[in-house]
């Protein structure tokens, strides 16, 4: 390695995929400081509190724990899993991204149903699954109207395998089909599956392993890699202003100066922009001074960046089944298929697809956290406190028939209206492909220039190609960006960043 510690890295940005970078570089010798524009570090890694409840606002599990997933491994190398999610049988596990949770489901005139009833629903959503890893197919390209493809698939398979079914049972499953349409709106944090590429979806790769989460928390690994940067790396309470780069006057020594909103100017050879899309897509203009090249700005642009927000709620005692892990909640005027309500001022709450329910129970006492993406969840960011515990209460009273429920507090998440996300995670949208996914990780100057390279550099997880929308795909790109300055500097470095077999 020659000449690493005399060049100059700043990182934008505290999230793990910036903390992920920090450390490459900081272990070869780079000389680096982080900007971080809150007062914590984590990003979208961010642990709380429900009374005595350690709850995520935040990431939740660990997506595929197995040998592949550098998140677990770091997570294992820490102490900070369960024996559980340490098993080879865990980690073996294959779920294709969704976790085999026990079920149950409640109809909005407040029937419990059991599994028998809901089978061929379930049967054919998973069919759909299977057949591209999300809800339809794999035809690439598409840019039309996707739900309505997806429609007319659930349609046919419906009227071929239900004809003997009678039509208030035939309406009642189309009713819990747009429950799970509403259920995949989370998973992807967009608000419609209309706004997802069909294509797009087969970019996306899952890990094998059953999902877990940590024990003390998610931000307990975030604390981990933290105590292994230099004291002093991170500067908090930093927002960036702009970034200036591509300076061809040879008046400086250090290309790229990067103006922070209180007035400090820093000077750099390298920055690594790790901010989330959303961020990005508001921000862009003011961002980069000279602007994004076209077809970096086109694939911001493309990207989908969503919300998918939690409602935590607290009971002084459990009304659910001992063994039941999700609950579902079927409003009975839904069999027309939606993944959206008409009115979101007056029934936002009907977005919520349902809740997980907080495992294991000597943990987490009696809390569920409830789902809700899209608009409607960007509405419930607004709506008061007291206001959402309200219509939390209704709603569960009013599927369960017991009118005595009563949450003993709530917590949500409010990531859209969080003025450094704009959002949760990245989403392949309708027009979006592989390519976008290249751009956005490209590095400033683009080849061909007469520049200095490698100016400004890309991570988190909107840069991966087929891991966006998780952690260890922010992991694996801020490493990827540390190996590419690295191998920069290495005179017997290969022309590409190695890649790391975490």
């Amino acid at each position: 390695m020659s000449g690493c510690g005399n060049a100059r890295v700043v990182i934008v940005g505290c999230g793990i995929s910036g903390i992920a970078a920090a450390r490459r570089l900081v272990e070869t010798g780079f000389n680096v400081h982080i900007l971080e524009a809150t007062g914590r570090s984590g990003g979208r890694i961010k642990t709380t509190t429900l009374g005595d409840n350690i709850v995520e606002i935040g990431a939740n599990w660990i997506h595929g724990p197995c040998e592949e997933n550098p998140v677990f491994c770091l997570a294992r190398q820490y102490g900070l899993l369960d024996q559980q999610a340490l098993t080879p049988e865990n980690q073996a596990m294959e779920i294709n991204g969704y976790p085999p949770w026990a079920p149950i489901y409640f109809t909005s005139s407040g029937r419990k149903l059991s599994a028998g009833e809901v089978e061929p629903a379930v049967e054919i959503f998973t069919e759909l699954q299977c057949d591209c890893q999300l809800i339809g197919w794999n035809i690439p390209d598409v840019t039309g109207n996707e739900l309505y493809l997806v429609l007319v698939q659930v349609q046919k398979r419906a009227a071929e395998k239900w004809k003997d079914i009678d039509a208030r049972t035939k309406s009642l499953l189309l009713c819990v089909i747009s429950n799970l349409l509403k259920l995949e709106c989370c998973v992807n944090g967009t608000h419609s599956l209309d706004d997802v590429g069909l294509g797009g979806c087969t970019l996306y790769h899952s890990l094998p392993g059953l999902d877990c989460v940590f024990s003390g928390g998610y931000e307990g690994l975030i604390e981990k890699l933290m105590s292994e940067l230099p004291s002093g790396s991170v500067i908090y309470n930093q927002p960036v202003r702009s970034i200036h780069w591509n300076n061809n006057t040879g008046k400086r020594e250090r290309p790229v100066i990067i103006e922070c909103e209180a007035g400090r100017r820093i000077a750099a050879d390298h920055v690594i922009v790790t901010v989330p899309l959303g961020f990005l897509k508001k921000h862009h203009s003011a961002l980069f001074n000279p602007p994004l090249p076209p077809h970096k700005l086109q694939s911001v642009q493309r990207l989908g960046f969503g919300t998918n927000n939690k409602i935590f709620v607290e009971f002084d005692s459990p009304w659910w089944d001992a063994d039941c892990e999700v609950i579902h909640l079927l409003w009975e005027d839904e069999e027309a298929l939606v993944d959206q309500v008409p009115d979101i001022q007056r029934s936002w709450i009907k977005k919520l697809f349902g809740f997980t329910v907080l495992k294991p129970n000597e943990r987490y006492s009696h809390v569920l956290c409830g789902w809700i993406s899209g608009h409607e969840s960007e509405y419930m960011e607004l709506v008061s406190e007291q206001d959402v515990m309200q219509s939390i209460t209704q709603l569960l009273r009013k599927f369960t028939g017991n009118p005595t429920i009563t949450p003993r507090r709530i917590l949500r998440s409010q990531w859209f209206h969080h003025p450094w996300t704009h959002g949760s995670y990245t989403y392949p949208a309708k027009g979006c492909s592989k390519q976008d996914f290249d751009n956005m990780m490209e590095p400033l100057p683009t080849k061909g220039s007469q520049a200095k390279p490698l100016q400004v550099l890309f991570a988190g997880e909107a840069t991966h190609q087929c891991y966006f929308s998780t952690v260890h795909g922010a992991v694996l790109s801020g490493w990827r960006e540390a190996d590419r300055l690295i191998s920069h500097y290495s005179s017997t470095a290969p022309s590409e960043p190695h890649r790391s077999k975490l």
